[in-house]
């Protein structure tokens, strides 16, 4: 391990996720937040939670906005349940401050290990299906039918530029290029000048001072928050950033090697805790929930084993805070390709599903086909637990089914009834 390898694998890192930068604004920017003010809180937040990381845990690991529960704040929030942007960004700092509080009390390992495996797996699979949509959603390949609710858009400079940058995302991929999706960007945003798709504004320039944070600065508004159906979104948001969060971790620990030979792993504690106080920082900044990234992964094949790593990353995400206008160049039909991508590396859990007994596959089925039709994360999950309840309790497997699971299962039906 020598300092060149820890930043030529931190480099690695940035390069290959650096595209949050791009595709995190762009879909925040749907719920009328400045689209300026999002880069920033982006690269402000993300450099936050990977320094905590590189301090506190010690790990090669990065941390930034989740490209699942984005869309959950731009899409389920604020256009299925109709919050404002302001308090879905209250949500999101109320989620924050819980995290904590579960993590210090070791609360978080506790309500993973109740929820079905199965369920997990089906939840991260039903997310990047979700954001696959999104993505087609948002270049105008799929847009709404009166006679199907759904269909495939016309060809519009939109849309083909879209198709493009999917294509080209797809074979940088294949072809195991380092940062393919960030490239796959960059080439569509270009490929996107000649078709007036990508604009530039009077007097551009590359380089700029940091855009302004104040527009969504600690921008909270807890009216209207004192619901069931509040508390069922929180519940919701929490169960998918430990998912995310907790699986991640695990994953990326065997990677690097440093899992002891009793299956634990050394600092996960301190990294969760990173990740808390990342989120909660996120929300203050306006961004939305932070969690560790599996493309964390390309810097570890690089050599990346410790927190030099991370900080690294970090460091670099500071200073693309002044190349903000070549970031906010890029068109939203650019980052459909990294959409699309993200889903396709979500999907890999498909393979890790039960589906030999109906009253697993069942219950994963209802959970990953509800994310997409409902427009919800939230309400998959609710769906999902509650099919899986349902299907044990009425085939007589009663005892697989926890306290946890009847607990939720109680809440979900009240806010159903009530919400």
């Amino acid at each position: 391990m020598s300092v060149r390898t820890e930043v030529v694998a931190g480099l690695t890192t940035f390069f290959t996720m650096c595209y949050v930068l791009a595709v995190n604004p762009a879909v925040l920017s749907a719920t009328g937040m400045d689209k300026g003010a999002l880069f920033t809180s982006t690269a402000v937040a993300t450099a936050i939670a990977t320094l905590l990381l590189a301090l506190m845990a010690k790990l090669p690991f990065a941390q930034a906005p989740s490209m699942g529960l984005n869309a959950f704040f731009a899409f389920t929030l604020c256009q299925a349940m109709g919050y404002h942007w302001q308090q879905a960004l209250a949500i999101m700092l109320i989620e924050g401050v819980v995290f904590l509080l579960i993590t210090f009390l070791n609360i978080r390992e506790m309500i993973l290990n109740a929820i079905p495996t199965n369920l997990r797996y089906s939840i991260s699979v039903g997310i990047g299906m979700f954001i696959a949509f999104i993505g087609l959603k948002n270049a105008q390949i799929i847009v709404a039918n009166p006679t199907t609710f759904v269909g495939l858009g016309t060809f519009t400079a939109t849309s083909i530029l879209g198709i493009i940058g999917i294509i080209l995302s797809g074979v940088l991929m294949a072809r195991g290029v380092k940062g393919a999706l960030f490239i796959g960007i960059l080439l569509t945003t270009i490929i996107g000048i000649p078709m007036g798709v990508t604009v530039f504004p009077d007097h551009w320039i590359p380089v700029s001072l940091p855009q302004d944070i104040s527009p969504v600065f600690c921008k909270f508004d807890f009216t209207g928050l004192l619901s069931m159906k509040t508390v069922m979104v929180v519940i919701s948001l929490l169960l998918v950033n430990i998912f995310d969060t907790v699986g991640t971790l695990i994953g990326l620990s065997y990677k690097t090697n440093i899992v002891r030979p009793d299956g634990t792993i050394p600092h996960i504690r301190e990294a969760m805790l990173s990740d808390a106080i990342g989120t909660t920082c996120g929300a203050f900044l306006g961004s939305s929930t932070i969690t560790t990234y599996i493309e964390s992964a390309s810097g570890i094949a690089e050599g990346g084993r410790s927190g030099l790593t991370s900080f690294t990353v970090a460091m670099m995400f500071v200073i693309s805070l002044f190349l903000s206008p070549l970031f906010l160049l890029i068109p939203g039909a650019a980052t459909s390709g990294a959409l699309v991508l993200v889903g396709v590396l979500m999907l890999d859990n498909v393979k890790r599903l039960d589906l030999s007994n109906v009253s697993e596959a069942f219950p994963a089925f209802i959970t990953m086909i509800t994310m997409v039709l409902c427009y919800s994360i939230a309400d998959g999950i609710c769906l999902g637990i509650l099919s899986y309840v349902i299907l044990k309790a009425c085939t007589g497997q009663i005892r697989q089914l926890n306290a946890t699971l009847w607990v939720l299962s109680a809440l979900f039906v009240l806010n159903f009834i009530f919400g």
